[in-house]
């Protein structure tokens, strides 16, 4: 099914990843308010406003066509940006506590037992990549001169006999491990990141709605773990339970209709909430409620 057509200057084109970060991109909307519907026969996702149209397109592809002005805004990683040389106008870092939108490295890796200890032992050797922008970039900064050579998939399981090493994208290097490999250097760190064409970003409709979007994406992120909190406290023991909790902002502190009684509400950590709880009952708060945040704004 192809996109509704309508006037363009009215519409926001984005560009959703698809593949490893399509699933947390589509949550990471939801959250944000927007409702996304994915087809697994088109590449035009619904989502429930007019003002916007989405298309899928790799991560890897994704910096080239919002250079292009085929997307207005996208999503990917600043490795995929760094790698085709966009000229994109980055308007946020997306990094969040959920898979595939932590921060990811790239690293230069090979078989353990071989003798290369460092980028300056590369010299003349074989690197398989699918990052071969990224490591010519790399291999440049240290002045050595290697093959790189474009890898199709696999990667791990060519050195030593296919390459003499290889750079590839690691989250938690436990395949990187399973394959027997050792990382001698980290080449990039990379997040997702929020960017837009330089024409579309000039256009004051657009931008606005970028903004309004972006605003809504971050509020989201912020609150993906951390939770609120209400409790009820007697007035003497106040100060002790302020003490306690660790805000994320100043604690909103309300009189109840009873004067001996204070009501507090915060945000913290989820983390932290299996520790603080048994602390605050132990002060004296009493009516702890808990519930979960979708949004927060700065």
């Amino acid at each position: 099914m192809s996109p509704k057509r309508g006037d363009a200057r009215r519409t926001l084109r984005i560009g959703l990843p698809k593949g490893s970060l399509q699933q947390t991109t589509v949550r990471l909307f939801s959250l944000a308010g927007y409702q996304v519907s994915v087809s697994d026969r088109s590449y035009y996702p619904e989502i429930d406003d007019p003002e916007l149209e989405c298309i899928l397109i790799r991560a890897q592809e994704m910096a080239r066509y919002v250079e292009q002005g085929v997307m207005d805004v996208g999503i990917t990683g600043v490795d995929w940006v760094l790698e085709n040389k966009a000229k994109v106008k980055e308007l946020a870092d997306l990094r969040a506590p959920w898979p595939n939108y932590r921060p990811v490295r790239w690293v230069l890796a090979v078989k353990e037992g071989s003798p290369l200890r460092g980028p300056k032992d590369l010299e003349g050797k074989h690197i398989a990549t699918e990052a071969v922008g990224l490591t010519q970039g790399y291999l440049k900064q240290h002045g050595v001169k290697a093959h790189v050579e474009f890898s199709w998939g696999a990667t791990e399981v060519k050195p030593p006999v296919l390459a003499d090493a290889i750079v590839d994208v690691s989250e938690t290097g436990s395949s990187l491990r399973a394959n027997n490999l050792r990382v001698i250097d980290t080449v990039l760190e990379s997040t997702p990141r929020f960017i837009a064409h330089k024409q579309a970003y000039a256009d004051p409709w657009k931008r606005r709605r970028m903004e309004r979007l972006l605003l809504l994406l971050q509020g989201a992120i912020r609150a993906a773990d951390r939770v609120g909190l209400m409790l009820n406290v007697p007035r003497e023991r106040l100060q002790k339970v302020i003490e306690i909790l660790p805000a994320l902002a100043t604690p909103t502190i309300s009189q109840l209709a009873d004067e001996r009684w204070i009501a507090v509400n915060t945000v913290i950590e989820e983390r932290l909430v299996r520790e603080l709880l048994p602390q605050l009952a132990e002060a004296g708060a009493q009516g702890i409620v808990e519930y979960p945040l979708n949004k927060i704004i700065d």
